[in-house]
C-alpha cells in the first residue's frame, strides 16, 4: 500500500500522519532524497535539482579559500576550468561500486512508477531495466561490461548519485583515501564547481545522461566536454588517446535521454520539454560543432593511433643519412608510448631520430600504406569529409590487400564527425513558462539559496533542490521518511544475525558526527551505515530502518533541537542531537 505522510499539531505535539496527495509527487521528492539512477531518467529534473543542492553547499564555496585556486579570477575561462580540474582530480576518485548503496528489484521500483511510466519505456532509457545500447554495448555484453552480471534475474543495484557531501565522506571508508563518485555525480559536482568557483555561467553549462553515463558541455570557446574526472577540449576529442576514446564511447554509442540546464529539461522519451527551446537548439548546434573537425594530416595521424587494428596495414618513411627507412606503424607508435614526443605534430623528427636505425628497413614493407604519401595526397587535395567525391577520391589512397578501404573511409569519416544522437526537436512540444532560476555569476552562497527559496514554487528544478539538499527546515519530512525507510537496504542486509542489542551498541559506538555540516540537514540511513558517523537523529533513524524490517509495529520518533528519541514497543533509545530541529513526532514509521 502506498503511504504518504504530513505533519498535525495535536495538544503542543507535532504528529506524524498520512495524507492521500499525489503519488506521483510524493515519489519524485523522495526520488530526490535518495537519487538514484532510474529515478533522474524518471524525474529528469533530478539531475539539476542535484546541481542546485551542490551550489548551496558550503563544501564548494569552502574550496574558494584552497591556495589552490589563488588569482583564479584573472585567469582566461579555459585555464580556470583546467584549474578546477586538477583539483577535482586530486580530491576524488571515480567509483562505480554497485554494493555501495544496496539492491533492490525491478518489480519493486517499476511498482513505485506503475502509474506514470511502464516498463517499456524505461527500458528505452536505463541500463538496469533492459536498455543494450548501440552495438558497441551490445558486443562488449552491458551487464558484464558494469557488473551487472553478478545479480541475477530481476535483483538490481540502487546505483545511487551522490551530493558533495556523500562523495567526500568517502574517505571514511575503507580502502578511501579521498572522496570519491559515480559518473553522474561527478558531473552535477561540476556543473556546480564550474559556477561557484570557475564562475562559468550557467546559461553556458549543459548536462547530459545517457543511459550509461553522464558528460557536460561546456559552451566556452571551441567547447569543453566533462568525462568523469577529467575534461576533453575540442582538440583533444580528435587526438586518439585512450582519454579521448574513453570520452567518446558514450557520444558514438548510445542515444542522449536528458539534457539539462538552467532553463529546464529535454528527455528522450518524454514528449513535453522545459527547457527553453532557443537553448536547447543553440546547445545542439554547439555540440555537433564540437564533435566534427576537418580532415588534415595530424587527424589522420590520430585517427590511426585511435584504431589499433589497422596499424598493421602502415608504415612510416623516414630519411636517415641520405636514405629512405621505413618502419611498421605499430612499431612507431610502441615508441610515442615512451616518448614526449609524437608522430603526428611537429615533434615526428624527434620522434624518429630516438628509433634506432637497425629498427628499419631500407625498402618499403609490403601490403602496407605509407602513411606519408597519403598524408601528402590530404594536404594537396584539401579533401572535404562531408563531400561523397573527395571521400571516393581518398578511398582509392586506401588500396591495399591488408584492409578493406570502404570499412577504413568509414572509420574516418565517424571519427571525423560524430553525430550525436540528441532528442529530436520537432518530436517535441517545449512547454516553457516556468520562472528563471535567476542565478548569476556573482551571488553569494546566501544569496543564491534566498533566490532558489524565492522561485521554488514556480520552478520545479528549484523546489527538488531543497529535497535533494536534505535540508528538514525547508521541506516537510514524508520525502524523506519515505525514501529512509524503503530504500536503505544495506544496512539492514549487513546487520543481519545481530541482536537488537548489538546493533544499538554499534550505532551507538559510531562517530557522533553528521557528514551534513549544518543545522537541520540530515544523511539517509545507508550513509550513516557506510561511513561510521551520524547525529542523533540520524542514528536513531538508522535503528528505525532496521527495526521496521525486522517486522517492528508502531515506531516513532520525537525530535527536539538536542535530542531523538526513538519509541518501539516498550523500547526507548534516546541519542544526542546539534541537528537544532523543531520539536515534532515523527509516528507510525
Amino acid at each position: 500500500m502506498h503511504v504518504q505522510y504530513f505533519l498535525l499539531r495535536v495538544q503542543g505535539v507535532w504528529w506524524f500522519n498520512r495524507d492521500m496527495s499525489s503519488k506521483k509527487e510524493m515519489e519524485m521528492r523522495s526520488s530526490a532524497v535518495t537519487l538514484s539512477d532510474m529515478e533522474m531518467f524518471i524525474f529528469p529534473e533530478l539531475i539539476y535539482s542535484l546541481v542546485l543542492a551542490n551550489i548551496m553547499s558550503p563544501r564548494i564555496w569552502r574550496w574558494r579559500e584552497d591556495p589552490w585556486f589563488e588569482g583564479l579570477e584573472k585567469m582566461k575561462p579555459v585555464r580556470r576550468i583546467n584549474r578546477l580540474k586538477q583539483f577535482v582530480m586530486d580530491h576524488y576518485v571515480f567509483n562505480l561500486d554497485l554494493d555501495t548503496w544496496g539492491l533492490t528489484s525491478k518489480e519493486s521500483e517499476l511498482a513505485r512508477f506503475d502509474t506514470f511510466i511502464d516498463a517499456d519505456m524505461l527500458a528505452q532509457s536505463n541500463a538496469l531495466f533492459g536498455y543494450e545500447g548501440d552495438k558497441y554495448y551490445f558486443d562488449i555484453d552491458i551487464r558484464t561490461h558494469f557488473g551487472l552480471d553478478k545479480y541475477e534475474g530481476s535483483i538490481i543495484p540502487y546505483w545511487k548519485t551522490e551530493t558533495v557531501e556523500a562523495m567526500d565522506a568517502f574517505c571514511h571508508k575503507p580502502d578511501y583515501s579521498t572522496g570519491a563518485g559515480e559518473c553522474v555525480s561527478l558531473s552535477t559536482l561540476y556543473a556546480a564547481a564550474l559556477y561557484v568557483i570557475a564562475g562559468i555561467p550557467l546559461k553556458d553549462i549543459y548536462l547530459m545522461a545517457t543511459p550509461l553515463h553522464s558528460q557536460n558541455f561546456i559552451d566556452v570557446g571551441k567547447g569543453v566536454l566533462t568525462n568523469n574526472r577529467r575534461l576533453v577540449t575540442k582538440s583533444m576529442w580528435f587526438n586518439g588517446s585512450a582519454i579521448s576514446a574513453q570520452a567518446r564511447r558514450a557520444l558514438e554509442n548510445e542515444r542522449v535521454t536528458i539534457v539539462a540546464h538552467e532553463t529546464g529539461v529535454v528527455h528522450g522519451v518524454y514528449e513535453e520539454a522545459t527547457m527553453d527551446r532557443e537553448a536547447y537548439e543553440h546547445f545542439a548546434s554547439r555540440l555537433t560543432a564540437y564533435l566534427q573537425t576537418r580532415l588534415g594530416d595530424e587527424v589522420l595521424g590520430n585517427f590511426l593511433r585511435h584504431d589499433d587494428t589497422i596499424w598493421k596495414c602502415f608504415q612510416v618513411r623516414w630519411s636517415s643519412h641520405g636514405h629512405d627507412h621505413y618502419l611498421g606503424l605499430e612499431r612507431v607508435f610502441d615508441y610515442e608510448k615512451s616518448s614526449s614526443y609524437r608522430l603526428t605534430d611537429e615533434t615526428r623528427s624527434r620522434l624518429m631520430e630516438e628509433i634506432a636505425d637497425e629498427e628499419c628497413m631500407r625498402e618499403p614493407l609490403k601490403s602496407r600504406i605509407i602513411l606519408n604519401d597519403l598524408e601528402d595526397f590530404i594536404k594537396d587535395n584539401k579533401i572535404d569529409i562531408n563531400n561523397p567525391d573527395d571521400m571516393m577520391r581518398l578511398s582509392g589512397q586506401f588500396a591495399s590487400d591488408c584492409l578493406s578501404a570502404d570499412i577504413a573511409i568509414s572509420s574516418l569519416a565517424r571519427f571525423c564527425r560524430v553525430e550525436p544522437m540528441l532528442p529530436v526537436v520537432s518530436e517535441k512540444k517545449f512547454a516553457g513558462g516556468q520562472e528563471p532560476l535567476g542565478l548569476e555569476v556573482g551571488m553569494g552562497r546566501e544569496e543564491i539559496i534566498e533566490q532558489l527559496e524565492a522561485v521554488r514554487s514556480d520552478n520545479e528544478m528549484a523546489d527538488l533542490a531543497f529535497y535533494a539538499y536534505r535540508d528538514l527546515g525547508r521541506t516537510e519530512p514524508g520525502p524523506y521518511l519515505k525514501a529512509s525507510l524503503e530504500r536503505n537496504p544495506v544496512s539492514i542486509k549487513a546487520s543481519e544475525g545481530l541482536a537488537v542489542a548489538e546493533i544499538e551498541e554499534k550505532i551507538r559506538g559510531m562517530v557522533d558526527e553528521s557528514i551534513y555540516d549544518e543545522d537541520c540537514r540530515l544523511a539517509q540511513p545507508d550513509e550513516v551505515w557506510n561511513y561510521g558517523r551520524g547525529d542523533g537523529v540520524e542514528k536513531a533513524l538508522l535503528l528505525a530502518n532496521i527495526l521496521k524490517s525486522r517486522g517492528e509495529k508502531g515506531l516513532s520518533i520525537e525530535v527536539a533541537p538536542d535530542k531523538a528519541i526513538l519509541k518501539a514497543g516498550d523500547e526507548v533509545y534516546e541519542f544526542a542531537s546539534a541537528k537544532n530541529l523543531k520539536e515534532v513526532v515523527w509516528g507510525e514509521l
